[in-house]
């Protein structure tokens, strides 16, 4: 086969990305976000580079990696794809096989700067070692976030619980945490560089700290980053474990004002047998109990939480307690799965629920996340919210309520302003004040 002529568009595209450094395309949690730009460090001097950052949670997100491949493959043909990520560390042969990718890296493996920079062969190579042989985090060699307007901070990775639905401890391994001052040394740089918001991520947060000498925990470390970093001005925590908020960190989350308003919540299901068969570590009471009590102490809090439809032997009765979870803990960041089987997990081995009763409780758990979360932004009319300003003209309030900003201008993003909420067009509108 000859050489393959070039258009003056591809030329066009290649000059634009000289000095840029590679495109990265992020699926997935905040725990990516955070790890591509670490990434996006490590290879900065790579114009040709596409890497793909994978999520392997469900069935869906694989696919979804896979079309995003193919899809930056149409894009830019001459570039080299390089996949890493969950995915690619669980299921590496699928994404070798794709004759679009030039190399496979696994999670602990993209920390090497070295394995960015290679001549492709005929097939893709596969550079997967053993995750759970891993005992440090990710380095933290980010100087700043290009396209966001808050920065993420990795704390935490990997996770030692079984749940039975769940791959992601064959992807990330087993955890381990990043030491106090490493992270307060991060975020006291990223304060120093403008950024206003940081968001620690971990694949299981609450679970930071007993692998450290004197195991400290999440709310310990919440505590010294206040302290020692007064220049941070708003603090945010990803998904959270609701049965590991100790009191510790419950009196940060109700009465520290620059720790964020907003709990993402991992409950997953609404129903005590479901949640058994789950090997999930809290029942359903508990879950009510700790957002009653959270929201009795600070009534402004939000609350996001993850939810799996059709996980298998979930019934009708099942799925309802589920579904009035959503009101019962007044989540209105509703985050819905539509369980799929994972290869090599014990679900995948229970009588499974079939495709279109999955696919119809989620859109019934999404339907009534939508209308909880409506309710709520019409509550929020005629409020005064600090608003952090971001791209394309909105920003997210300290509840995470997303605000349209008429009158935000670019060199705005990442200030935060004061502004009086309109709900009345459906849409959150922020005048600033």
């Amino acid at each position: 086969m000859g050489p393959r002529l070039r258009g003056n568009d591809e030329e066009k595209r290649d000059s634009e990305r000289k000095g840029r450094g590679p495109e990265l395309i992020t699926l997935g949690c905040r725990l990516n976000i955070a790890e591509s730009e670490t990434i996006r460090t490590l290879a900065h001097d790579q114009d040709d580079l596409i890497i793909v950052n994978s999520c392997a949670v469900t069935a869906e997100a694989v696919r979804q990696t896979r079309k995003a491949i193919r899809k930056a493959a149409r894009a830019r043909p001459d570039a080299r794809i390089v996949v890493t990520g969950c995915a690619a560390q669980t299921e590496p042969q699928t994404f070798a096989a794709m004759p679009e990718v030039a190399r496979v890296l696994g999670n602990a493996d993209k920390q090497q700067a070295a394995l960015f920079r290679f001549v492709p062969e005929p097939s893709a190579d596969i550079r997967v070692s053993d995750i759970m042989a891993l005992r440090e985090t990710a380095p933290h060699l980010v100087s700043g976030f290009t396209d966001h307007a808050r920065a993420f901070v990795e704390v935490q990775n990997g996770c030692d619980h079984r749940c039975t639905f769940c791959v992601i401890p064959y992807g990330r391994g087993n955890s381990r945490s990043v030491p106090a001052g490493a992270v307060i040394d991060r975020i006291a740089a990223l304060v120093d560089l403008g950024y206003a918001e940081i968001v620690l991520t971990g694949v299981d947060l609450t679970s930071y700290g007993p692998d450290l000498p004197g195991a400290p925990s999440l709310g310990s470390l919440v505590e010294r980053i206040l302290r020692h970093v007064p220049g941070l001005k708003r603090l945010r925590l990803s998904s959270l474990d609701s049965v590991e908020i100790d009191d510790r960190l419950f009196d940060l989350l109700t009465g520290e004002r620059r720790v964020m308003p907003h709990l993402h919540l991992s409950l997953q299901a609404g129903d005590d047998m479901i949640l058994k068969r789950m090997k999930r570590r809290h029942s359903r009471a508990e879950a009510v109990a700790i957002v009653e009590r959270l929201k009795a102490k600070r009534p402004d809090i939000a609350i996001g939480a993850d939810l799996i439809a059709g996980f298998p032997t979930e019934d009708e009765a099942m799925f309802d307690n589920s579904l009035r979870l959503i009101d019962d803990c007044d989540i209105v960041f509703g985050h819905v799965f539509p369980y799929s089987p994972r290869a090599g997990t014990p679900a995948a081995r229970m009588p499974q629920v079939d495709l279109a009763t999955i696919r119809g409780r989620a859109k019934r758990l999404r339907e009534a996340a939508e209308r909880r979360q409506a309710a709520w932004e019409r509550s929020l009319d005629g409020t005064i919210q600090n608003v952090l300003v971001e791209r394309g003209g909105a920003g997210h309030a300290e509840n995470f309520a997303r605000v349209q900003l008429p009158d935000a201008t670019g060199d705005m993003i990442g200030t935060v302003i004061r502004a009086q909420i309109d709900a009345g067009s459906g849409t959150l509108t922020g005048t600033m004040i």
